[in-house]
């Protein structure tokens, strides 16, 4: 139950961002010699390969709709990597604990990246640098709290992470919402200019 619960934390933070994902988990197997977390993560050309990879996430996720550009690139890439961190939380590949932990990590992740890319969208609605700064530095900091979190208490961050993907999903939903309603509005709206033809009568 704790590995799948890691499992499900991590997954859910891949989905957010997947390299500090993967930079938390390899310092703490350095540092910490936590049992739950692969060895392969504590590698030195891994975290260095992670650390450049988030230093460009870094910046790039808090700059107007080149956030959203990042998150569009991002769609196979954070899945993916909740669902190799799921495996790599199992310890087998080819057993069915690694199945369902990878299906686990892989699909909250998928449903976290979802969520942020949705949101994302609608703060650069707003394009000043302000509002992307400061929901980057929040995210960055959720994941840093949850992933370490998880190492501790996992079923503990695995029922915070619960409620975030569930407060995600519930928000993107309300924002589809909107967006649906502003396209119906829009599209009944009347082109500027353009006055209703008068009828005229005839003589009989």
């Amino acid at each position: 139950m704790d590995s799948l619960a890691l499992a499900f934390s991590s997954g859910w933070a891949s989905g957010v961002n997947a390299y500090l994902v993967v930079l938390v988990l390899g310092i703490a197997d350095r540092v910490g010699g936590f049992a739950e977390v692969p060895d392969v993560l504590g590698r030195w050309d891994v975290l260095a390969v992670a650390f450049v990879l988030y230093s460009f996430e870094f910046v790039a996720d808090k700059v107007p709709y080149v956030d959203s550009t990042w998150d569009a690139v991002s769609t196979a890439i954070r899945p993916t990597t909740g669902a190799v961190v799921g495996v790599l939380i199992a310890g087998q590949a080819d057993s069915l604990d690694g199945a369902v932990l990878g299906v686990v990590g892989g699909g909250t992740a998928l449903l976290s990246h979802l969520a942020k890319a949705g949101g994302r969208l609608a703060i650069n609605s707003s394009p000043e640098p302000v509002t992307n700064i400061a929901a980057s530095i929040a995210e960055d900091v959720t994941v840093l709290t949850v992933v370490w979190f998880a190492l501790e208490h996992p079923r503990g961050a695995a029922a915070v992470a619960g409620l975030l993907l569930a407060a995600g999903l519930v928000l993107l939903l309300l924002l589809a919402r909107l967006v649906r309603r502003g396209w119906r509005r829009w599209k009944r709206r009347e082109p500027p200019g353009r006055k209703p033809m008068a009828t005229s009568g005839r003589p009989h």
